[in-house]
């Protein structure tokens, strides 16, 4: 059965033609950028140690329940005396804060103490108490005291305050009275600090974990009532400018999304530890925002390969969702998010129908503008490789760039190159400016119409692609054309390639014309793939798994060239058995 009703204006579709164009006024501007520096040179002055002083709690007046289940593997690896991300590994008794270890993955997961929910997950806390309080002594002895860029930025202490209000029964069931007292009083400088400063940090899940901090802290610190009505505001603001309309975050990734969705329900947690009814607007927007994030999972309910994000577990998906409280269905047309859901029968394919987030916005985006992924059931079998967020630590820096390109998604590669420049420092240039989308829902099934201008400055071509799935969800017909942009004249042929990148469990068998394969999916299900204005062939892939893996894959690569009058070539995909 299909997870949505054709045309149906709850799931959001609106028919006919729009402009979808790079947002100029969200994310910090350069005067923005300047204040924010300035601002971090003023935290090791007096002026500043002023302003953190004052009273601390002798106890906290309430402990928020954390709704969420960590990481086995890596909770276990503190119980061994390790900290363990991706593959990067710290004994915890070589920890130095004062001499960053380790990536700066690993960094963040430290500074930010995610690390509490993983050993929560793996032991009692008797057995938890002596490695929280071994990491977090050596924390305190860096930092408790001077403010650093490394461990005071906003969105960390945020995080922070969340994970030691949540797991404070790990850290401050100490009968020792100087360490707990410093604790709590660095949690009240911490929350003084963020008071000031979360509204500096950059826009999406970092200023939403910095204003869940500020709240937090109101809601379980004594005499915290001025600063929840202070923090509700901020968060209210901080969550205007960070999510679109239709419940998308705009960093437009997945793995983004599902942070702040987390930062929202533990926060949440802290209102109903006081029992206390959190504003609307908080319940509001985590509503359209699992709506969002349900419209990019797949029909194993897992979350797609999109800007970066690695294929989060449907498992952990339902988790967090149930976490949530939140009853919806998948978004079908997020508009302004810019992904296209399409379902029917067991397929489901999603599409990114949006140019990349703005470089200020988010490092690591990817050029992905018009790939799309494909499921059966509880089978993937056109994906993009993504990961480039979530890899594992061993992965060259050239692959994990790579793993950005166009070429990394299924979408079509004009002469080789990115639709979006990717810039030798990580941050995306030119390329897409404007989509073009059209979006029909018939009795004979449903249609995506969608160009982007990513190609025109250096090329002279728009691409478009036209996408469209059968009533019985049998069929997925595609169209990608390269049409002359106006104004813009080229000369000679330009070499194409349009990539459908397969999902390792699936086997491929290509034809002997060149224009075919037959493809099994894990569960023996059979899709035969034809196309037709070039030539088909099969090269090696890679796919970012869950934990940030490469595993060894296949992709369907048609290759032709293109005349300086345009081309058009047309695809199917079937399921036959």
């Amino acid at each position: 059965m299909s997870d949505d009703v054709p045309g149906s204006g709850a799931d959001g579709v609106e028919a006919g033609k729009r402009l979808v164009r790079m947002g100029g006024d969200r994310g910090l501007s350069l005067a923005d950028r300047i204040a924010e520096r300035l601002s971090r040179l003023t935290w090791g002055t007096p002026l500043h140690a002023m302003r953190l002083k004052g009273r601390y709690p002798l106890k906290l007046i309430a402990v928020p329940d954390d709704p969420f289940f960590g990481d086995i593997d890596q909770g276990n690896a503190l119980l061994d005396g390790r900290v363990s991300l991706r593959g990067e590994q710290l004994d915890i008794l070589s920890l130095d804060f004062a001499r960053p270890q380790g990536s700066a993955a690993m960094q963040e997961y430290l500074q930010s103490f995610g690390w509490l929910r993983d050993l929560s997950s793996v032991t009692t806390r008797a057995s938890g108490v002596p490695i929280a309080e071994e990491i977090m002594r050596r924390w305190l002895a860096v930092h408790a005291e001077k403010v650093s860029d490394t461990a005071w930025r906003s969105d960390r202490w945020g995080r922070r305050i969340l994970a030691w209000t949540a797991h404070a029964p790990l850290i401050l069931s100490s009968k020792d009275l100087v360490y707990r007292s410093t604790l709590l009083h660095t949690l009240a400088r911490g929350a003084r600090h963020i008071d000031r400063a979360a509204d500096r940090v950059q826009i999406g899940p970092p200023r939403i974990a910095a204003w869940c901090g500020v709240l937090i802290a109101g809601l379980v610190m004594p005499g915290g009532d001025a600063r929840r009505s202070f923090g509700e505001a901020g968060l209210k603001r901080a969550l205007d400018q960070s999510v679109f309309d239709d419940g998308g975050v705009v960093t437009r990734s997945p793995a983004g999304q599902l942070d702040a969705i987390q930062l929202l329900t533990v926060l949440m947690e802290g209102y109903a530890a006081r029992r206390q009814e959190p504003p609307a607007f908080i319940e509001q927007s985590l509503t359209k925002m699992v709506t969002a994030l349900l419209g990019v999972c797949h029909g194993d309910k897992g979350l797609g390969s999109f800007q970066g994000s690695a294929p989060v577990s449907g498992e952990r998906i339902q988790q967090v969702i149930e976490a949530t409280g939140v009853r919806t269905r998948p978004l079908k047309q997020a508009r302004e998010w810019g992904y296209q859901r399409l379902s029917a029968g067991t397929s489901i394919v999603v599409m990114d129908a949006a140019p990349p987030p703005l470089a200020r916005l988010v490092e690591g985006g990817c050029a992905s503008t018009l790939a799309f992924e494909l499921s059966d059931g509880p089978s993937r079998i056109v994906v993009n490789c993504g990961g480039a967020r979530a890899a594992v630590h061993q992965l060259a820096p050239a692959l994990l760039e790579g793993l950005r390109t166009t070429a990394a998604h299924s979408t079509l590669v004009l002469s080789d190159s990115n639709s979006t420049a990717i810039h030798a420092d990580g941050s995306l240039g030119r390329g897409v400016i404007e989509v073009e989308l059209a979006r029909h829902e018939t009795d004979n099934g449903s249609r995506i119409e969608a160009s982007h201008d990513g190609y025109c400055r250096r090329f002279g071509f728009l691409h478009r692609r036209v996408l469209g799935l059968s009533p019985d969800g049998r069929d997925v017909r595609g169209e990608d054309m390269l049409i002359p942009a106006r104004g813009r004249r080229t000369k000679g042929v330009t070499p194409f390639a349009i990539r459908f990148h397969l999902h390792p469990q699936v086997e491929v068998a290509p034809t002997q014309d060149g224009q075919a394969a037959i493809l099994r999916t894990a569960d023996g299900a059979l899709w035969q793939f034809r196309c037709k204005g070039g030539t088909l062939g099969v090269e090696d892939s890679v796919w970012i798994d869950g934990r940030g893996r490469p595993i060894n894959a296949s992709q369907l690569v048609i290759a032709g060239e293109t005349p300086a009058g345009g081309t058009n070539l047309s695809w199917v995909f079937h399921r036959a058995k």
